[in-house]
């Protein structure tokens, strides 16, 4: 995807960094469609324009970034949130991820590095600052390997219920945007978000989860 493909959204609450980093966007090639300064505006700003990506600040006075990024994952899951804070405190960026973002880097990353990850964002990867990465991934890890804690399910929107049900019954992509009138990527947008939240791997494993939790039983499927 060619950066004038992709549009994002800057979100601060420091003008003349939001307005230098839309600059900087800019002059890379990317559309900046708009910019908000809290999470408020944020939400509200990028269900108008729905933007590739959210350039998302965390710390903005009353607004936070984090429910802003939970907020915009549920609601837009073709729009991705990529978190650009001052902070790298572990405690940040567990929460940012566990509110959906896909990547975090701190303020202090190069021009360069900001521009190839918001690249790598739109194209569905996962991008963290250089040891952030190994944070996430070993508490994920402990998460796994800790007793039980009789925790509910991750909780799926609707639509992702419904394509997941539809995975299960071994429906292509295709032809579950065809089935529900969505876009084809519409589709791998809702399978990749059920992923994260379920924490599998593969369409193998989102059947196999379906299947164990009765939702390819379900009368009621979309028409």
């Amino acid at each position: 995807m060619t950066a004038a493909a992709v549009s994002v959204m800057v979100v601060d609450d420091h003008p003349m960094w939001r307005d230098g980093v839309a600059r900087d966007l800019t002059e890379h090639g990317f559309q900046v469609p708009a910019t908000a300064p809290d999470g408020a505006a944020a939400v509200r700003i990028a269900t108008a324009v729905r933007p590739d990506v959210v350039l998302m600040d965390l710390s903005m006075g009353d607004a936070s970034g984090v429910e802003a990024t939970r907020r915009i994952t549920a609601d837009l899951p073709e729009t991705k949130v990529l978190v650009l804070s001052a902070s790298g405190e572990h405690n940040d960026v567990l929460e940012a991820v566990k509110a959906g973002a896909a990547g975090y880097l701190v303020k202090s990353a190069s021009s360069g590095e900001l521009v190839d990850a918001v690249h790598r964002v739109a194209a569905g990867e996962t991008v963290f600052t250089p040891g952030l990465a190994g944070l996430v991934l070993g508490e994920y890890r402990r998460m796994a390997e800790a007793p039980g804690q009789g925790e509910p399910p991750p909780r799926l929107t609707d639509r992702e219920t419904d394509v997941l049900r539809l995975v299960a019954k071994g429906l292509t992509a295709r032809q579950i945007a065809d089935r529900l009138v969505i876009s084809h990527r519409t589709v791998e947008n809702h399978v990749q978000s059920t992923l994260r939240k379920l924490q599998l791997h593969n369409r193998v494993e989102l059947a196999r989860y379906a299947i164990e939790h009765g939702l390819d039983r379900e009368e009621n499927d979309p028409e």
